[in-house]
C-alpha cells in the first residue's frame, strides 16, 4: 500500500514539474519575425489596427463620460474594462513574461501566449506550434469582448471583422 501511494505522488510530482504553462512575450517578440512587407508584416497592420490602440481608447471623451455616469473612477484602471482592452490585464500575473500593458489588444490575446511557439522552428510546423500553444482565431474568441457586455457595442459580423484584420503571410505555403 505504502509503495502505491508513493508511486501516486511520483506521478503527480512528475504530471506537474513537466506540465506546460504557456506565457505572454508580448508585442515585441512577434514582430521580431512579423515585420518584414515580404511575410505579411503582420505586426505593421496590427500597429495600424484598433485593437493596437485599445487601451488609449479608454481615455478618450466617450470613455471618460460613459464612466462617470456608472461610478467608474478610471477606466483605464478598471478591472471590467481591462478586460478587453488589454491582453496584459487578461493574463494571469505569473504567465506575463514580456507583455506590457500599453499594448492593447495585443497578438496573443487572438493567437495565444507565445512563449513556446515563438521560435521559427516550432512556427514553421503548424501542428507544433499549436501543440506549443499557437490559436487560430474562431468567433469566439472575438466573441469574448465584442459582445453586448460592451457598452459601445456595435452589431458583430465575424467575416467582415476578420477580413479587416486579415494578416496572412504571402511567402507560407
Amino acid at each position: 500500500m505504502k509503495n502505491l501511494i508513493l508511486i501516486c505522488i511520483t506521478l503527480l510530482l512528475v504530471n506537474t514539474l513537466s506540465a506546460q504553462t504557456f506565457k505572454y512575450i508580448g508585442a515585441d517578440k512577434c514582430k521580431m519575425c512579423h515585420n518584414k512587407p515580404a511575410t505579411g508584416d503582420q505586426y505593421g497592420k496590427w500597429l495600424k489596427d484598433p485593437h493596437a490602440q485599445a487601451m488609449k481608447t479608454l481615455s478618450n471623451q466617450a470613455s471618460l463620460d460613459y464612466a462617470k455616469k456608472n461610478g467608474i473612477a478610471d477606466p483605464a484602471k478598471e478591472a471590467k474594462c481591462l478586460k478587453c482592452h488589454s491582453t496584459f490585464d487578461k493574463a494571469a500575473a505569473n504567465l506575463r513574461a514580456g507583455i506590457t500593458a500599453q499594448e492593447g489588444v495585443s497578438c496573443e490575446s487572438c493567437h495565444g501566449p507565445g512563449s513556446n511557439y515563438k521560435s521559427p522552428s516550432v512556427m514553421k510546423n503548424r501542428e507544433l506550434a499549436m501543440k506549443s500553444g499557437l490559436i487560430l482565431p474562431e468567433k469566439s474568441v472575438c466573441l469574448g469582448c465584442h459582445n453586448k457586455e460592451n457598452p459601445f457595442f456595435k452589431e458583430f459580423n465575424f467575416e467582415t471583422a476578420v477580413a479587416k484584420i486579415a494578416h496572412p503571410n504571402p511567402a507560407a505555403k
